[in-house]
């Protein structure tokens, strides 16, 4: 009943907060399904051998990865939303947070699902749910924005379907398309079919993902977002994708056919650091600067899977800090909208002086998602790169540290000159409420907390990931 509730809740809350015309009850149905689904969510950690509809939804420890992230992030949105709605009214308030919630459960149908064709339908869900939020501006800008999105992600969902349709042609024995069974027999899955079926997932997934070039969507779409949609894109609809990806890795792995996908992920996790780095260089707007950071952390972590051992303890481990840390950084660059108008670099400084907590947030970000100490993405992808050499990749630990540091600098560039830049013109001092702060402060505390310690439970689920992605604990 729980992974159903789970479930059911967001989807019967989207539907009663569509039907109300009330303000207060449509942000306190928000509120409230978020904070029951991150009850819910912690209420796994303790049994997570729950089952449900005969074995389509299950908790296994990827998934759980990917709920905490997703659950977490969603409360912290919640909170923030209700300082945001405070600002900026959008023209369909029933549909903004009737959306909110429809993402919410279709996200976490594709955590919980263990039967293939249920993740397909959850990622198709997520596309539709976010799209109506993306052209929250009712402009061309975003009218294109909105189009782009719609018309790669439909591609990429269709390219997964094929996949799909694929691995199930591939299965002789056992239930079409579950889990646990394409694991259990997976020396009997036909080769020929089970390749075609990797291909055809890595670049339909990874088309959600943003990997480069499959990215195209992503700097427009984050760009005309609002910040706290766009940080759910980047922290959680990635999380998602890359677990549709991870699950075939899975099948893959216990197939034996692990270097038949090394090269295909070292060439678009390599390609998404390169084009990150090219494009963090120079860039004059703070969304599309971390949408350019979250194409270079999905190409992390398909490297992470390609180098496999412990990369796979750390692609597990980085998943989760890009996904809280996402969030820290999108919130923040929501209230710098918020406060001056616009995400465009140049017209953006001082804000340390004027929005005191949201530039603390804005630098914190930078040296947490950026992979330095003592924040949890520096452990990660410590781990990752660590891994690279004892597994003899050195020229690729070697390529990803400087493609690291080439990212670290442009990134600096911008966030310093905005934090400490001299203002163009006098303002008064932002009002910054405990909603607009409260959640990406709590965010960039679990992020800190997980540079500093694992608690001993997530590294036991963490090590039970990484086995599962054929890969094993450092």
């Amino acid at each position: 009943m729980v992974l159903l509730g789970l479930l059911l809740l967001p989807i019967t809350t989207a539907l009663l907060a569509y039907l109300s015309g009330n303000t207060r009850v449509r942000n306190g149905l928000l509120v409230g399904t978020a904070a029951a689904h991150a009850a819910g969510m912690g209420y796994l950690w303790i049994h997570p051998d729950l089952t449900a509809l005969g074995g389509w939804m299950a908790v296994d420890a990827l998934g759980l990865m990917v709920l905490t992230v997703l659950s977490l992030l969603f409360l912290a949105v919640a909170a923030y939303t209700m300082g945001y709605l405070q600002h900026d009214r959008p023209r369909g308030g029933r549909v903004f947070v009737s959306c909110l919630l429809a993402f919410l459960a279709a996200a976490t149908l594709v955590a919980l699902a263990h039967h293939l064709a249920l993740v397909w339908i959850g990622m198709e869900a997520t596309t539709l749910c976010l799209a109506p939020l993306v052209f929250h501006r009712r402009d061309r800008r975003s009218l294109e924005a909105v189009w782009k999105y719609l018309v790669l992600s439909s591609v990429g969902i269709g390219l997964a379907l094929l996949g799909t349709f694929f691995l199930a042609s591939a299965q002789v024995v056992g239930r079409p398309l579950m889990l646990e069974d394409l694991l259990q027999h997976a020396d009997t899955l036909q080769p020929g079919l089970l390749r075609g079926a990797f291909i055809f997932l890595l670049v339909g997934y990874g088309t959600k993902m943003g990997l480069a070039p499959l990215h195209a969507w992503k700097p427009d779409t984050y760009g005309e977002a609002p910040s706290l949609v766009a940080g759910l894109m980047a922290g959680a609809l990635t999380s998602c994708a890359f677990l549709g990806l991870a699950r075939v890795v899975e099948i893959m792995a216990a197939a034996g056919q692990a270097p038949f996908m090394r090269p295909p992920l070292l060439a678009l996790g390599i390609t998404s650091l390169v084009v990150s780095a090219a494009f963090v260089i120079g860039q004059t707007d703070l969304k599309r600067l971390l949408a350019y950071s979250s194409v270079e952390h999905m190409g992390i972590l398909v490297l992470a899977l390609a180098i496999g051992g412990a990369g796979s303890y750390g692609a597990v481990l980085h998943l989760v800090n890009n996904g809280l840390i996402k969030g820290v950084m999108f919130l923040a660059v929501g209230n710098v909208v918020l406060f001056y108008g616009t995400s465009e670099a140049a017209s953006v400084r001082g804000v340390l002086r004027r929005a005191p907590w949201s530039g603390f947030l804005l630098i914190v970000g930078l040296f947490a998602v950026t992979g330095s100490p003592p924040f949890g993405l520096f452990v990660s992808e410590f781990t990752i790169v660590g891994a690279a050499i004892r597994g003899g990749d050195v020229w690729l630990a070697v390529a990803m540290m400087i493609l690291f540091a080439i990212i670290f600098l442009g990134m600096a560039k911008m966030i310093l000159d905005v934090a400490y830049g001299e203002p163009i013109e006098a303002a008064e001092p932002a009002r910054e409420s405990v909603s607009l702060i409260g959640g990406p402060l709590v965010l960039a505390a679990l992020v800190l907390g997980l540079g500093l310690y694992l608690p001993a439970p997530l590294r036991a689920f963490l090590a039970q990931a990484a086995r599962a992605l054929g890969g094993s604990a450092p």
